[in-house]
């Protein structure tokens, strides 16, 4: 009696084990069905404020600017490809050139029998997007008589999970916002194709810097406001949450330990030597983003090879990443000394003669 007690203990024990095991894998399935359905929501959402962001490019820039959303295509993918959403997977292969939309912004006044300055403006922000939260610097823009292009390149956010993951750091979305260049150069005869510059902030200034470096015969002049310019050392200082969204298997797929020579490849300060344009850089000591020890060494590798270029340290400005956009007195200084940089090289029909001008523009009044 008692072994068959005991047998039964055993039995139900073992019964129970494999009930508990069945339904933990189940729950395991259910979290991640729930993770992949947050991260589709995350894509839906992120269209739907895309849209709302159009509605209020039009009520900021409306009165400034005709507003134009193009497509153009940029590299293929090119090697195999791994998408998150893809069930199993796998590999792919694509050989399609990839479809990249972009904003264009013609001055309201301009003539169609004359030719105008363009500036490539890559937007700021890992998976971000082009917005208009700063929408003075465009009326600003507009205002001196430039084209913009401001492209969407891959891995920005808005356009679905697929452009998402096709995302490619420092390395084909540079080649990304050069075709932006191209596109507006091939299609628009009121395009000065040897009045051509770029300008961007933060991410969109690295990707400033890599064109700069890598097209140097397609631009007159580039202007970086604190821009990421050292991956090996911002992998240093970042937190590993920050580390783990490059190591992701659509992204770099490894740490910049296990490749390092992947990342100094996509790294600004690291490649200095190719600089021929241009060039006019902008950093703040309390940027909470960039740090300043990042742009240093860009600063350092640029004179260590003897290139030519303009460069402002602010200290401690309010506004840390962002100082340059804000609305205080400093910010509006550096930026029309940002201006009066790029129109040394791109001469465009109204610049302006002080900052009270530049104010108007931004603003509709003068400030004192």
């Amino acid at each position: 009696m008692f072994k068959i007690v005991t047998l039964f203990a055993v039995m139900t024990s073992f019964f129970m084990t494999s009930v508990q095991a069945d339904e933990k894998d189940d729950l395991k399935e259910q979290i991640s069905d729930l993770k992949e359905q947050i991260s589709n929501l995350r894509h839906s959402f992120s269209s739907v404020n895309k849209g709302i962001n159009e509605i209020k490019m039009h009520d900021i820039m409306g009165d400034y600017a005709h507003i134009e959303k193009v497509r153009f295509t940029g590299p293929p993918l090119g090697k195999d490809h791994e998408f998150s959403g893809d069930g199993e997977k796998n590999p792919l292969t694509l050989t399609n050139p990839l479809k990249i939309s972009a904003y264009v912004f013609f001055p309201k006044d301009i003539d169609p029998d004359k030719k105008y300055p363009l500036l490539v403006f890559p937007h700021q922000g890992v998976h971000a997007n082009f917005d208009v939260e700063n929408g003075q610097l465009y009326r600003e823009l507009m205002a001196q008589g430039y084209i913009v292009i401001a492209p969407d390149y891959r891995g920005s956010t808005g356009y679905g999970r697929r452009f998402y993951e096709s995302i490619d750091y420092g390395g084909k979305e540079v080649a990304d916002v050069k075709a932006a260049r191209d596109y507006m150069v091939d299609n628009y005869a009121v395009v000065d194709q040897n009045r051509v510059g770029i300008m961007g902030h933060s991410h969109g200034g690295m990707i400033t810097l890599l064109n700069l470096f890598e097209y140097p015969d397609a631009y007159k002049v580039g202007f970086a406001d604190v821009p990421v310019s050292d991956l090996i050392a911002r992998m240093g200082y970042k937190t590993q949450g920050y580390r783990e969204l490059y190591e992701t298997d659509y992204h770099l797929g490894e740490s910049a330990f296990e490749n390092h020579d992947e990342y100094i490849k996509r790294s600004p300060a690291w490649n200095t030597h190719k600089l021929e344009t241009p060039l006019m850089v902008y950093s703040n000591t309390n940027d909470d983003d960039v740090n300043i020890l990042e742009i240093r060494h860009l600063i350092k590798s640029l004179k260590a090879d003897e290139k030519e270029f303009t460069y402002k340290e602010f200290e401690d400005v309010p506004g840390g990443h962002n100082f340059a956009r804000m609305d205080h007195k400093i910010a509006r200084q550096a930026r029309f000394d940002a201006y009066k940089f790029l129109e040394e090289h791109l001469n465009p029909s109204n610049p302006f003669a002080n900052i009270k001008e530049m104010e108007k523009a931004s603003y509709k009044f003068v400030s004192r």
